[in-house]
């Protein structure tokens, strides 16, 4: 196990979905916590050195790796499938610059460990997403451009593994993450936070397609814990960081609905996405991780927190 005490931990992305959850769990293991984002929350401990950063920049990125132990590299950009599509270069060019100058940026600081954030769009569908499978394929064109981004980020970090002979970098694919902070604007937010923004404004919650699609979602709190599970076990393959199981569009709108009591309709004229995501959790569990969160928990914290933000 890493020993935290006295060592400085970068978390780009820090502010977001999951660097919230990630971020008191390195305070409470004694690390000294750097956050590198574009924008500083309101509420942010003291105990939290921020730095205000456009990691599209690489000497930004030095800047910020400068002294640094650990990187969890938590930095993306997360939109809905209407957002890939019409905005695609506005997703992969940003992207491409986040992983390499900030892997480029933190291996020539020397840091002893560095985690890598990739996403189930490197995968091309398939009845179940196994890591091994993922250079065999291609993306999914529902997650062309992002998926070729983030594909390129694990290219690197295993770039650096080959040349120098040994590997410095975990690598994880969360699954479907949501969770408290997420992005709830409806016009670039993904599925759960699209869903629970309309049905607390609406009598009738619409939902895109007809429900069928399945999805494999994990809660952002076990998404960091995975996270530390990986860089403290010096874990270097790929592992996915998901359920496992598989939920239907259908049987989330219904959940939320049943919430916020109010009526569903489906609209069939919409895409519903690549029909099935379901992510293998073997390797995971062989090293020895499993969510702790069940489904219906995650959502209920997510939707009081919601309504409480």
């Amino acid at each position: 196990m890493i020993n935290y005490i006295d060592k400085t931990v970068l978390v780009t992305g820090g502010t977001g979905m999951i660097g919230r959850q990630l971020v008191p769990m390195l305070l409470k293991r004694g690390a000294r916590v750097r956050v590198a984002d574009l924008n500083k929350p309101t509420k942010m401990s003291s105990d939290i050195d921020y730095r205000k950063a456009d990691l599209r920049n690489f000497n930004e990125c030095k800047d910020v790796c400068e002294d640094v132990d650990y990187v969890f590299n938590l930095v993306g950009i997360k939109c809905s499938p209407k957002v890939c599509i019409e905005r695609p270069a506005d997703i992969m060019g940003p992207m491409l610059q986040f992983n390499t100058n900030m892997l480029e940026a933190a291996m020539m600081a020397g840091v002893s460990w560095y985690l890598y954030t990739s996403t189930v769009g490197v995968y091309e569908p398939a009845e179940i997403l196994v890591e091994d499978d993922v250079w065999k394929t291609q993306p999914s064109k529902n997650d062309w451009f992002g998926g070729w981004a983030k594909r390129m980020g694990e290219l690197q970090c295993l770039a650096y593994e080959r040349q120098y002979g040994s590997g410095r970098c975990s690598i994880v694919r969360p699954a479907n993450v949501y969770g408290p902070w997420d992005n709830f604007d409806i016009s670039s937010a993904m599925v759960i936070p699209s869903l629970i923004e309309k049905a607390s404004k609406n009598r009738t919650l619409e939902v895109w397609g007809d429900g069928s699609s399945i999805r494999d979602f994990i809660y952002s709190e076990d998404v960091a814990r995975g996270m530390l599970h990986m860089v403290e076990n010096k874990i270097t393959e790929p592992v996915n960081l998901a359920s496992g199981t598989g939920v239907t569009i259908k049987e989330l709108a219904f959940i939320i609905c049943e919430y916020f009591n109010v009526s569903l309709s489906f609209d069939e004229s919409k895409p519903n996405g690549d029909m099935k995501r379901i992510l293998s959790t073997e390797r995971a569990e062989s090293y020895g991780f499993k969510p702790q969160v069940s489904f219906e928990d995650g959502i209920n914290r997510t939707i009081e927190w919601y309504l409480n933000r």
